[in-house]
């Protein structure tokens, strides 16, 4: 796309410059009105034939000659250009949704991101940075293009269409991110959602209270609301500062290499049946695990040494990313 606006702007300028030369030689060889002179310049490089509007010098018709060569080599240079743009700019985006398809369809218990604003954009990065597969679907070509730019595989189009959706493959999607601009767009994207796959988690954007509770009602799973949530941060940062920073810590990797997970505890694992004292993760891998939450739906913070871990826990961890990762594998790895 810069290219083949580099290349227009070029055969521009390229115009430009031969009509104001073409211009400035008939003002000054044969003296030329200015308009007449412009007037000239166009129909002798356009070639249209239409003649001399006044009569030339010998001068003045070297010099014609010499611009009709120049001329009209850059005007075959410039519908040359502009043919090859056109021809360029269409395969470019035939063959480009082309790929972008094959893409998706190969894409499997992803994550679909609707919008690319200024939450858009956050999760997407967070979803970029855990490794998850994800595809961003946004109606602005500037945002789409940012999001190609960034890496991350994008697709312009409506997101509160079905049809959108289905292309995105949201019958193997294991989650969706509504954040579009108004709670309208996203609560009828989540009512989309819900009904095309009523499996996958959805969350979404709220700005104001009551459409909270009417995207909760439609089935998104957890909802927030940016501004609330800035504020609340805000006053967190002056009251508690220390456990803000904590937080930062964890939650954005700054300035230590750790971060909090979930991890599931497969039905096979090794480790179902022990208690944490038996696992030893503290010692054996530096996790620290903060709660667990039980397959029953209970959550059980700060749990004590001889906790019991069933198949079907979830543990919230925290701990530097190899280490959990380690974690998550002997977590998931089934009997022999």
């Amino acid at each position: 796309m810069r290219r083949a606006h580099r290349r227009l702007a070029v055969i521009g300028v390229a115009i430009a410059a031969t009509l104001l030369i073409g211009t400035l030689g008939f003002v000054f060889i044969d003296h030329f009105p200015v308009f007449g002179a412009f007037y000239m310049s166009l129909i002798t490089i356009a070639t249209v034939g239409y003649g001399e509007i006044h009569p030339l010098s010998q001068a003045g018709r070297v010099f014609n000659s010499f611009l009709i060569f120049f001329g009209v080599s850059v005007m075959f240079l410039a519908i040359g250009a502009v043919t090859q743009t056109v021809i360029e700019l269409e395969l470019n985006e035939v063959f480009g949704k082309r790929r972008v398809k094959r893409m998706i369809d190969k894409l499997d218990k992803h994550y679909i991101v609707c919008g690319f604003g200024r939450v858009g954009r956050g999760a997407a990065a967070e979803l970029k940075r855990a490794g998850a597969p994800f595809v961003v679907i946004d109606s602005d070509e500037r945002r789409v293009e940012s999001a190609v730019r960034a890496g991350m595989l994008a697709v312009l189009a409506d997101s509160t269409r079905d049809e959108t959706l289905k292309e995105a493959g949201i019958d193997r999607a294991r989650g969706l991110i509504a954040a579009l601009a108004t709670d309208a767009d996203n609560l009828f994207l989540v009512l989309s959602a819900k009904t095309l796959n009523p499996e996958m988690s959805v969350s979404a954007r709220a700005g104001e209270e009551e459409a909270e509770q009417k995207l909760r009602r439609v089935g998104a799973d957890v909802v927030f609301r940016p501004y609330m949530i800035a504020g609340y941060r805000l006053a967190q940062a002056l009251l508690r500062p220390q456990v803000s920073e904590f937080l930062d810590f964890t939650t954005q990797n700054i300035g230590l290499n750790v971060s909090i997970e979930q991890v599931a505890v497969g039905q096979g694992s090794e480790v179902a049946g022990k208690s944490l004292a038996q696992m030893q993760v503290r010692r054996e891998l530096g996790v620290i695990v903060l709660a667990i939450r039980r397959a029953s739906g209970a959550m059980e913070f700060n749990p004590p040494a001889d906790a019991v871990i069933t198949g079907g826990d979830c543990l919230i961890v925290m701990g530097e990313p190899d280490n959990l990762r380690k974690l998550e594998k002997l977590l998931a790895e089934a009997h022999a």
